[in-house]
Formats: C-alpha cells, structure tokens, sequence
C-alpha cells in the first residue's frame, strides 16, 4: 500500500468537471509566498496525526509512517530540495501531495476531518509566534544599547527642542531615554499580544467543528498554544492576530522612524550633534563631499509601508461575512513583509545607535542663554511672584537681550531691576545650564538623579 500512487487531482476537485483557467490557477496559487510556512505546516501535520491516532482514525503503525514521511518532507524544504508542481496551490496542498508520493495512499488519511480552512490559521499562528520570539529579542537588543549609551554619555548637555525651536536645556541621555521608553512600551505591548496569538484553532474543521472527536486540548499542548478557540466559526476566520500584530509594527516603526529623523536632524552640518558610521551610511555619485544617513532614512521610509500593510489588510477584512474567505489569502503578504521590515529596521537602528559618533563639544555650542529664560521666570517665582507675572517679565527680559544685541545673562542688575525689583546678584546662579537641569529633579526630569533613576527602571525591565 505505500508503493500506491494517489490519483493527481485538487483537494477539492471531486465537485469540478472542467478545468481551471491557467490564469485563475495563478491568480488562486499562494504557494510562492506561503512556502515559508513549510515547517509550522508540517509540526501541525505531525501533531494532528497523534490525535487522530488518538480516536481510531489512524493505527500507531500509520501514525509512525505519515510522521516519518513528514519528516522527510520537511528536510526537502530545509535542504532546498523540494520540488514545487504545478498543482501544488498551498503549502499544505504541496505538503500533502509529496507525503503522499513518499508513502502512498496512506497520506490521504491525514486530512481526516481536517480543512485547509483550520489549517492554515493553525499554521499562520505557529508562524507568527515563532517570529515573535525573535522580534521580542530585537526590540529588546535595540533598547539594550539606547540604554548602555544613555548610561554612558550622562553628562553631555544639548538644547531640548519643541516646535523644532530651543526651549530648555536638557541632557542626551534624557533625549535617548526618550526613546527608549515607546520602545519599552512596544516590547510590552508585543509581549500582550502573545496569548492572542497563541490560540488554537486546529479541530474546527472548515466551519462547524471537528466530526471525530479530536481531542483539542491534546493539541493544544502538543503544539504550545496556551488556549483553544472556543467557537469553530470565528477560529477558521479570525485574522485579529494579524492586524494586532500589523498595528503594533505601524506603532513601533513610527517610534523607529521618528527617532530616526531626531538623528537625521542632528547629524546635518547645521547641528553636527551626531556623526553615522560609515557602515550605515551612503555618499552621493555626483557630490563627493556627501555622507548621507541612508539607513535612517529608510528606517523612516519602512514605516509608511508597515502601515500601508496594515491599512491594506483591514480594507480587505472589514466587508467579509464570517468564517473563512478566500480574501483572507490576503493576510500572508502583508504579514510577512511586515515581519521581515520590522525584524530588519530594529538591527539596523540598533547597529545605528551602537556605532555612531556622538559631539558633546557641538551640543553644548549650541545651548544658548535665551534657553534658560524660563529659569528666570523660576527665579522670580521663588520670591514669591506668581509665574504668570514671572512669564512676562522674562519674556521683557529676553526682548530687551535682543534688542541690545546681547545675551540675557548680559543684560546688568539695573536693567533687570528695571523690569523688577526683585532680582537680585544671586540673580547670576540662573544663567548655568548644568544647575538648569540639576533643578528638574522630579520624576521624570532632566537631572542626573532622574536620568540615573530612568537608566535603573528601564535595566529592571530589560532583566524581567
């Protein structure tokens, strides 16, 4: 019985007399992009066998044999010797029909009250966590180094921006601690995403359950998923776990991207904050002077695509009835494209982080005194003054600096008591940007007890 050659035909070709358009076949074809699932395909393949073992349908002799078959189907993919037929529409269907060529007929049992339906979602979800774990480690690689150099380069001072304008002196690690937190928080939010992944919807058949009784919490366990779809109907038709994880890579390659323009910004000659390394830059072919940041632009080009995935997928998926349609063949290509940019955006920012050059000595140029004007607001306050009146003295202050050319901390004591009558010579501590930062020492601020206190909440999280 295992020298038996099945009849070539389609799964489901039993109903269907004519043949399929050339060009629908291609069209219908997901196999030269799903191949990747070959191994998830194969571990359900191999557990799903067990349980049918388990209630009568398959004999421990046949169970042994399609497990073996299997095997050596699986080592044909990781030898890169498998041979892909026409026929072949999936990975399940090119699967099955070369386990059938090595045993026989005996291959047909496997799919034994079994659908394509349940399959490949069981098979998407094996796929996807076993990715997960390796993202999880590159988002924890990448906020590893932002951390180590933030721990590293406390003292190095630089003018904090909003609106793209200097407002307050703050420290560099603050500006990388920054960051480091949205990617603390999409390592978390990965991490929850985790469980609703990791369900089972093997056994629901094509729509209405299993009709052999399989036992689903069997293979649950065989295969690592921490629960089991509930309701047959929405477990061969849910795709929740894939726009989850599509959102999540929208979110976390707008963090990427958005620390890659604060760099950008900074290593242009006009700021000269920060210098790329060579090996994640590019020059021009008309301009030999040039060193274009090229891996952060394209770090923050990927996050236009990564939503457009997203995007994309949620407009196919937002009119379908319940249960399984084909439309869902849509949900592979968006989610490996994502898989494979956010996978390779987080090495290459980390690689960026690791390797450039950091100008303490351009950053400090570039504090000016007109920074440090709502320090002397504080000044005023703390003489009892309310800051609303404080506000518009300083800002009277500045006005005057600009007017005589000159910085703040230029202007004398009698022009300042001029403005008011409560400055005094200690008025001349405010005009340091190192006590400008050591002052926002609340949770949160720029001083170095609280980038030390950030550097040791972040390191708690990275060892968890």
């Amino acid at each position: 019985m295992a020298n038996e050659q099945p009849t070539k035909q389609k799964l489901w070709g039993g109903r269907f007399t004519g043949k399929t358009d050339p060009l629908m076949h291609d069209f219908n074809q997901s196999l030269k992009y799903d191949q990747r699932m070959h191994a998830a395909d194969i571990k359900g393949s191999i557990a799903y066998a067990k349980s049918l073992t388990r209630v009568g349908i398959l004999t421990e002799e046949e169970q042994v044999k399609i497990t073996e078959g299997l095997v050596q189907v699986g080592k044909e993919w990781e030898d890169g010797v498998f041979q892909p037929q026409p026929d072949d529409e999936d990975i399940h269907t090119a699967n099955e029909r070369r386990l059938s060529e090595l045993i026989g007929t005996l291959g047909g049992k496997l799919h034994t009250g079994r659908s394509r339906n349940d399959q490949v979602a069981t098979d998407m979800r094996i796929w996807l966590l076993e990715q997960v774990q390796d993202i999880e480690q590159s988002v924890r690689g990448l906020l590893q180094v932002i951390v180590d150099r933030a721990d590293k380069e406390k003292e190095f001072l630089l003018p904090g921006y909003t609106h793209l304008q200097r407002g307050q002196p703050i420290r560099w690690s603050h500006l990388l601690l920054s960051h480091a937190t949205s990617f603390r928080y999409d390592l978390e939010r990965l991490q929850q995403l985790i469980p609703r992944i990791s369900v089972l919807p093997l056994g629901c058949g094509a729509l209405a359950g299993n009709p052999f009784g399989v036992d689903r919490e069997f293979l649950a366990k065989e295969l690592n998923f921490t629960s089991i779809a509930e309701n047959s109907l929405w477990g061969v038709g849910d795709r929740d776990f894939i726009v989850e994880f599509l959102m999540w890579s929208s979110l976390t390659m707008t963090h990427i991207s958005r620390m890659a323009e604060d760099l950008i910004i900074y290593s242009t000659a006009e700021f000269g904050f920060v210098s790329l390394s060579d090996a994640y830059s590019t020059g021009s072919s008309i301009m030999p002077q040039k060193k274009n940041p090229d891996s952060l632009e394209l770090l923050r080009g990927k996050s236009g695509r990564i939503f457009g995935n997203m995007a994309g997928f949620m407009m196919t998926l937002k009119g379908l009835p319940s249960t399984y349609n084909k439309d869902l063949q849509e949900d592979k290509e968006p989610l490996f494209d994502a898989v494979d940019n956010v996978s390779a955006s987080l090495k290459i920012a980390e690689g960026v982080i690791a390797t450039m050059d950091v100008h303490a000595d351009k950053m400090f140029k570039a504090l000016t005194m007109d920074v440090l004007a709502t320090d002397l607001a504080d000044y005023l306050v703390r003489k009892g003054i309310p800051f609303r009146e404080t506000h518009h003295i300083s800002g009277r202050a500045v006005a005057l600096a600009e007017s005589r050319k000159c910085q703040i901390n230029e202007l004398t004591l009698t022009e300042l008591k001029n403005l008011n009558q409560n400055f005094d010579d200690d008025v001349r501590d405010v005009f340091d940007f190192v006590a400008s930062v050591e002052r926002r020492n609340a949770i949160g601020g720029t001083s170095l007890m609280m980038v030390e206190r950030q550097v040791s909440v972040l390191r708690e999280v990275l060892n968890k």
